[in-house]
């Protein structure tokens, strides 16, 4: 498909984009094409040669991971944002799956040219190292997450980020349904389950994809929300990229976000 020109608009956003000289911007796009994916189509198995950079400009994917008879929900996209970028830095094969989630826009970039523009335009090569150092600290965020506390801590975590990124309000919409919520952190629906009915002595009350707050204090208490560990900074479509996100942490324990 042909490119229109608010994709490309919204493509140049992204921060290693728009540090670019105009000359590399436009070099790296000359092979890029748009397409559209159906829900539930594979787009990458484990495993895979990797020769685009993908970046999902509307629609949702799933990553995921499957060993043996396990499978896992890694994370869910949402636009505008890329994946497999250190695979194609590396000219790796893909250590995850990616699957639509509902009818996806994507721009697929040849990686080849990725890696050419970084080494001609050190701007830009500088800004892809800054987006695979924030995904780095992202990951030590997550795996600190997983290891350091329990079921309970890191959903009541999670919902305080939920909170913070919906407008500190005290009725918030799950995002993900609670498969893929239990999955993303770490444990199975039934634990899942548990870990909202402990919570409840927090003031958690939940309704389908409705979750209630009627003691924050309680519930923040538990949450114990470190600067080492959490990141609430909610991720705007001006700031887009893991290094932004790094560089702009919002943590519910500092005064000034209160």
């Amino acid at each position: 498909m042909t490119l229109k020109p608010t994709d490309i608009v919204r493509t140049r956003e992204l921060a290693f984009f728009r540090a670019a000289s105009d000359e590399t911007f436009d070099r790296v796009m000359s092979g890029a094409f748009l397409q559209r994916f159906p829900s539930g189509t594979t787009l990458l198995m484990e495993g895979d040669s990797v020769d685009f950079l993908y970046v999902l400009l509307d629609g949702s994917v799933e990553l995921g991971a499957g060993w043996k008879s396990k499978d896992t929900t890694l994370a869910i996209l949402r636009p505008v944002s890329t994946f497999i970028l250190a695979a194609v830095v590396l000219e790796s094969d893909a250590l995850m799956s990616a699957v639509t989630l509902e009818r996806s826009e994507i721009l697929m970039v040849p990686g080849e040219s990725i890696r050419r523009a970084m080494s001609d335009d050190p701007a830009f090569g500088f800004a892809i190292s800054e987006e695979l150092a924030g995904c780095y600290r992202g990951l030590v965020r997550s795996i600190k997450n997983h290891k350091l506390r329990d079921s309970t801590e890191r959903l009541a975590n999670y919902l305080m980020t939920q909170r913070a990124r919906q407008g500190e309000t005290d009725e918030i919409t799950l995002p993900h349904e609670k498969r893929v919520l239990a999955a993303l952190l770490g444990m199975s629906p039934e634990n899942l389950s548990r870990a909202f009915a402990k919570l409840s002595a927090q003031g958690v009350a939940v309704d389908g994809a409705l979750v209630r707050f009627s003691k924050v204090q309680a519930l923040e208490r538990l949450a114990r929300p470190s600067p080492l560990i959490d990141n609430h900074f909610a991720q705007s479509r001006s700031q887009l990229g893991k290094a932004n996100t790094e560089r702009q942490q919002g943590v519910l324990n500092d005064p000034q976000n209160r």
